[in-house]
């Protein structure tokens, strides 16, 4: 089953935030036998959130989204999500109920309790209408949740917040996936030879080895580091130790210059 992840945020294109939710998730996946297979960034537009929504929709991959799911003006995602399936936006009544927990701990005092019916309260009990049929995703940090939604996860875009929650989704939900499929990799450092002279080895390997990949990753180099090619396999421990060894025969063929990477 695929894992995909949709950030969100005109910030995040703009470079006023760099974002740090990819390299979290990768790193999160990992320590669970996990991996991400797809990424998108999208920026603050409701047409282009919604078809990207549909898409992954339609998938039937799990996927996280992060972003977009606060009350004011340039949060979308929420609408968004809904128009996808559509459906329609509601207030969900256990996020209603935890919001109103967060507005009295923040603004009621025992000498002015808050009035839950002003247009500011009235306001933040946005961020719980959610696409009709969606559960809610706990939030650790402040109480307002996210949503769930046809494996569809949906988390602010703080980091504080996002991460317990994705963790949360990922222990509560898929702990049944985790390291099923264990993966491991070995790779040399090959110097000064061109991609397109390994090329077909690559090609066989990969014929050859239905659980493996091969990956070639060149490098200029450096005024440390010649010219190089981080050359491996990754995939099926069994497979990956065999396909290794056969490319290491293959690279003394050539007579090729590497180093353990």
């Amino acid at each position: 089953m695929a894992i995909g992840l949709i950030i969100i945020g005109d910030e995040i294109l703009s470079g006023k935030r760099v974002d740090q939710h990819l390299p979290k998730v990768i790193a999160m996946l990992s320590e669970r036998g996990l991996s991400l297979d797809w990424a998108e960034y999208v920026g603050d537009d409701r047409a282009r959130i919604t078809a990207t929504l549909q898409r992954s929709f339609a998938s039937g991959d799990i996927v996280f989204s992060t972003g977009g799911i606060g009350a004011t003006p340039d949060d979308h995602t929420r609408q968004c999500a809904a128009a996808a399936l559509g459906v329609s936006v509601v207030l969900h009544p256990e996020a209603k109920e935890l919001i109103t927990e967060r507005i009295i701990e923040m603004m009621s005092t025992p000498e002015k309790p808050v009035d839950l019916n002003s247009t500011d309260c009235q306001n933040r009990l946005k961020m719980g209408e959610f696409p009709e049929g969606a559960d809610i995703i706990p939030n650790p940090f402040n109480k307002i949740p996210g949503f769930a939604i046809r494996q569809h996860y949906f988390v602010p875009g703080f980091p504080v917040m996002a991460w317990p929650m994705i963790a949360w989704v990922l222990d509560h939900h898929y702990a049944h996936l985790f390291h099923q499929h264990p993966q491991v990799e070995k790779a040399v450092l090959v110097f000064e030879i061109a991609e397109s002279t390994l090329t077909p080895m690559m090609e066989s390997l990969e014929a050859k080895y239905a659980g493996v990949k091969v990956f070639s990753l060149p490098s200029v180099g450096s005024e440390t580091m010649r010219r190089h090619i981080e050359l491996g396999v990754k995939g099926d421990p069994a497979q990956v130790q065999l396909a290794f060894d056969e490319m290491l025969v293959v690279l003394d063929e050539f007579k090729a210059d590497y180093q353990a990477a």
